[in-house]
């Protein structure tokens, strides 16, 4: 069904019920590719440097074996994926994202800040998915 998704990674959120999803999404199509996107904040890269000594591909290292449980479940599902890591502001490197690649489908994970009834989309999902042209499936 679809061939090329986006998958926005935040590491506060549950993606519990992502790998269902995505295996519905891609209708076990072999040419399906998933791309696991997390984005290492300014903040975080010059904390981890400043008071850790890490550069960045040992934040990959440790951000890749934290995603091990996650891929772990899209391995038993056969889904084909690859992780990408960037540095930057979390929306316009997402925006930057989206807008370099040819993305069939986004699918993010939606965590509230506030249990506002106000604003039922956390901050990030809520301007990406104002923002492109692409479809957005919001998973709960």
């Amino acid at each position: 069904m679809y061939k090329n998704i986006l998958l926005p990674y935040d590491f506060g959120n549950s993606f519990d019920n992502v790998p269902k999803e995505l295996d519905k999404l891609t209708s076990d199509d072999e040419k399906s590719i998933i791309t696991i996107f997390n984005i290492i904040t300014e903040n975080e890269m010059s904390s981890d440097v400043k008071f850790n000594g890490k550069r960045f591909n040992e934040i990959v290292e440790e951000k890749t074996e934290q995603l091990k449980p996650f891929t772990d479940e899209l391995d038993k599902l056969n889904l084909n994926y690859e992780i990408r890591f960037e540095v930057g502001r979390v929306i316009p490197q997402l925006l930057k994202e989206i807008n370099a690649h040819d993305y069939d489908m986004i699918v993010m994970s939606n965590k509230r800040s506030k249990r506002d009834i106000k604003h039922v989309l956390g901050h990030v999902t809520h301007k990406i998915a104002k923002r492109v042209n692409t479809p957005v499936m919001i998973v709960k």
